[in-house]
């Protein structure tokens, strides 16, 4: 199948961005991914410069391959990473435009690169249990209901690539952050943190650059693991509470 390209190309964050035509022969059951590595190929073997896009896993876990398809963060495929979409989602002849992440608190790096470390400061911020539990207890010590407990666990899905952020039209992180304060405040070893660590990560988010919620559900809708946004509202009352001195658990 033929693809034809228009790709993302900048030199970095302080240069002019423009886009890039490119034809792709590619088999339908490549990944996007692969799709780029055989355009990249291309490229080098002309002599010119690759195009620079983020990757590592390609399994839908780690979360850095991250890029705009058609004006949607990861593609056309809901619940799935780019590197999890394949080119069978796409007809033959399609034009099919790739951008990077678009967000002030993302400067791009180098083309669809873009620096992702503003959500490394909201995890540094809060986003851990650092409470002295002494020696580690059984698995099945700590009576947890099962519902608390799936409750946790999904927001715990959040792998962090960013697409909340590129969906929304406010540039808005709360759905990131509200899955991480969600998951460890949910839990009972993280109880004894959870006032400071909603504070803490709420306020660092705020000093990154990030817009605010404006409740469109755009990043519940292009979240490759379906978090959802009740989580934000979970995060809103806790926020509120510990800030009036009634918090209680989420």
């Amino acid at each position: 199948m033929k693809i034809h390209l228009k790709v993302w190309r900048q030199r970095d964050n302080d240069s002019k961005g423009y886009l890039e035509d490119h034809t792709v022969e590619a088999d339908e059951h490549m990944s996007f991914l692969e799709m780029f590595d055989v355009l990249n190929e291309s490229l080098v073997s002309e002599k010119k410069t690759p195009v620079a896009f983020e990757h590592d896993c390609r399994e839908g876990i780690c979360g850095s391959c991250n890029m705009v398809i058609n004006g949607q963060p990861h593609g056309p495929q809901s619940g799935t990473t780019t590197c999890q979409l394949h080119m069978r989602s796409f007809n033959d002849g399609d034009t099919i435009f790739v951008e990077p992440w678009r967000a002030k608190a993302f400067p791009v790096i180098k083309d669809l690169v873009v620096d992702r470390s503003a959500f490394d400061r909201i995890i540094q911020s809060g986003g851990y249990i650092s409470v002295n539990t002494g020696q580690a207890q059984d698995g099945n010590a700590i009576a947890i209901e099962k519902d608390r407990s799936a409750r946790a666990m999904d927001a715990a899905e959040c792998i962090g690539c960013g697409a909340c952020v590129a969906a929304c039209p406010n540039a808005s992180a709360m759905l990131f952050t509200a899955a991480k304060v969600a998951h460890l405040g949910t839990m009972p070893q993280g109880e004894v943190e959870h006032t400071l660590r909603v504070q803490s990560m709420v306020k660092q988010m705020d000093l990154e650059g990030f817009g605010m919620c404006s409740n469109t559900g755009a990043c519940e809708a292009e979240c490759p693991k379906e978090i959802s946004i009740t989580n934000i509202a979970m995060m809103n009352r806790s926020y509120v509470g510990s800030v009036l001195g009634s918090e209680k658990s989420v």
